[in-house]
């Protein structure tokens, strides 16, 4: 078997240098919080909240600021587009059919990818989140899953402001979403948390995805309220295009719950 650790293509660490120059054209990121220097190059798992089509640029750019080049678990779609599809695959990203049978497939590579000493990106939301109120929705079991199978700590990675400039419907009204933030120059904020604590959960039990997953939005949510201060319920800014789904509403646990 090969123990080589995993490297991140030249490839892929050049898109996340040229994300950190889009992303600074249309608005002011900051980052905040680090991965410890022992983790940046895996095994690692990092699980951030999703609310904007523009969250994987928005992410590369940080991950960049910190030194890490994660294998992003992307959906299918993108990896089945004529040129993104295949810089997807040459960068080492990991696709995901969601709703079909082959997303266990998907863990079984992430896990894989993990356990070889890389870094995954995921969002344990399983899609852009449609709380009302912009929060981290319940999420799906597969983060909790591949901390499991691979042992290794999850970092909570929270995001606010991406929402500001495209659109939930992207590329319906993109041009519209950038023209403004290159006006306005929102403030895009990021912020990497300390690892998930998992380990006096036994993955044999039953019930025990479900409630790693808890922990992990939990302390997605909890890295998330510093970065919206002046917005603790709503969102300042409204997208008309964005539905609102409160049915995966997820119910902050209290602590040592």
């Amino acid at each position: 078997m090969n123990t080589t650790p995993w490297r991140a293509p030249l490839l892929w660490r050049t898109a996340q240098l040229l994300a950190r120059g889009v992303v600074g054209l249309v608005a002011r990121l900051e980052v905040t919080g680090d991965v410890p220097a022992e983790l940046r190059h895996g095994p690692l798992i990092l699980a951030a909240n999703h609310i904007s089509p523009f969250d994987p640029l928005v992410l590369a750019a940080a991950c960049r600021a910190r030194g890490v080049a994660p294998r992003i678990m992307a959906t299918g779609g993108l990896f089945r587009a004529p040129v993104i599809g295949s810089l997807m695959r040459r960068a080492g990203h990991i696709r995901v059919d969601r709703g079909t049978s082959s997303v266990h497939q998907s863990l079984d590579i992430a896990a894989g990818a993990v356990a070889g000493g890389s870094v995954v990106l995921l969002y344990p939301e399983g899609r852009i989140g449609l709380d009302p109120g912009m929060w981290p929705e319940r999420g799906k079991t597969g983060a909790a899953r591949l901390a499991f199978a691979s042992g290794a700590p999850v970092i909570p990675v929270a995001q606010w402001g991406s929402h500001e400039v495209l659109p939930y419907r992207a590329p319906k009204g993109l041009l519209g979403g950038v023209a403004r933030a290159l006006v306005r120059r929102p403030v895009i904020r990021v912020h990497f948390g300390t690892p998930v604590v998992l380990s006096h959960l036994n993955p044999g039990t039953p019930g025990a995805a479900r409630r790693a997953t808890d922990r992990i939005i939990d302390a997605i949510t909890d890295n998330l309220a510093p970065l919206r201060p002046d917005e603790p319920y709503w969102p300042r800014h409204v997208d008309p295009g964005r539905p609102a789904d409160p049915a995966r509403r997820h119910h902050r646990r209290p602590a040592g719950g």
